[in-house]
């Protein structure tokens, strides 16, 4: 990939400062960054590589102390978002995969959009319609009636169960089963757990990645759904019957019970705990480890098991780590009163 410096400037709307007859051939971390390499500066603890980096080109705050004459500069407000949006256009990965492999199975009564790719050993069942362009890896699983739309990219490994329907543009990565059946049972009499039946499905909205090894249940009735631009990380596990709101961020870890509502523009770190029949507004934030055990009716952070508001949760583990000086204090305030207490009996 060669690439000159005055298209990409052109690109991200930014000023070039330097050689405007600069190649370019690749991007790379600012501390990795070899000659012919275009880096970014956005954060000040990064400055400290101006001094050492390889790269050729930098894209920087206009603010920045270019200290290096030798480097080509090229200045933006947000040197994250103009380096990121470089990668996208010039240096995404190519995806390998055309045509319909010999090995894969389609079922003469599943239909197949224009121009969709399908990998080795893949089974697609009756009854199913894969849009227009998408691609389906190898070894992946797609039961009956599943519906998947245009665009769509499913990685090797995957499993869609029986009448998902999935959107336009949906990513989901390798290991990850949609659909799989909800955790449903019922103890009888004698202590046996009998199962409830999970008749429901899955529906996935467009503009959804969803990451590897995440399962996604159906519904024990209706709707397991995951609607259009929620991001999802790995190992993530989404029970039955929740409803997960518009451009929703999940990270690694987290788990959502049984018919739980969380609503738009949410954000959920690592390892999140969300119990059962909640409803969540929309913008609400947990930081990592929250264990959710009531409704959130408000938007903003919140932290801790059971959940608190963020500033509260901040006051009382400042508390906690102070109880051992409490604990010294208040037994010297009985000592002290103690003292007081013998003196007050001896004058009397």
């Amino acid at each position: 990939m060669k690439i000159s410096i005055k298209d990409i400037a052109e690109f991200i709307g930014g000023k070039i400062i330097g050689d405007e007859n600069l190649i370019i051939n690749s991007v790379a971390r600012i501390d990795e960054a070899k000659k012919g390499d275009i880096s970014f500066i956005y954060l000040p603890a990064y400055e400290k590589f101006l001094s050492t980096t390889n790269a050729s080109a930098l894209i920087v705050k206009p603010d920045l102390n270019k200290t290096r004459e030798d480097l080509t500069y090229i200045e933006v407000i947000s040197p994250e978002k103009a380096f990121f949006s470089i990668i996208r256009k010039y240096f995404s990965p190519q995806l390998e995969l055309n045509g319909i492999d010999e090995s894969a199975f389609i079922s003469p009564k599943a239909k197949i959009g224009e121009n969709v790719s399908v990998g080795k050993n893949v089974v697609i069942s009756d009854g199913c319609f894969i849009g227009n362009n998408s691609k389906i890896f190898h070894n992946t699983t797609i039961h009956e009636q599943v519906e998947i739309g245009d665009d769509c990219l499913i990685f090797s490994n995957v499993t869609i169960r029986e009448y998902s329907k999935i959107g336009n543009r949906v990513v989901i990565h390798s290991g990850t089963v949609i659909g799989s059946d909800g955790f449903g049972y019922q103890r009888s009499e004698s202590g046996e757990y009998l199962k409830i039946p999970q008749i429901g499905n899955v529906i996935i909205e467009d503009d959804v990645e969803i990451g590897s090894n995440v399962s996604i249940d159906r519904a024990a009735l209706g709707s397991t759904i995951i609607k259009k631009g929620c991001k999802l990380d790995n190992l993530i596990q989404i029970a039955h019957n929740v409803v997960i709101g518009e451009n929703t961020a999940i990270s690694a870890q987290s788990g959502i019970s049984g018919s739980t509502k969380i609503g738009k523009n949410c954000i959920l770190a690592g390892q999140v705990g969300i119990a059962d029949h909640l409803e969540i507004c929309d913008g609400a934030i947990f930081m990592a480890q929250s264990g959710v055990s009531k409704n959130i009716s408000k938007p903003g952070y919140y932290f801790g098991s059971p959940i608190k508001e963020h500033k509260t949760a901040l006051k009382l583990e400042a508390h906690i780590r102070s109880l051992p000086d409490y604990a010294q204090r208040i037994k010297d305030l009985e000592t002290q009163l103690k003292i007081l207490q013998d003196k007050l009996e001896n004058c009397c």
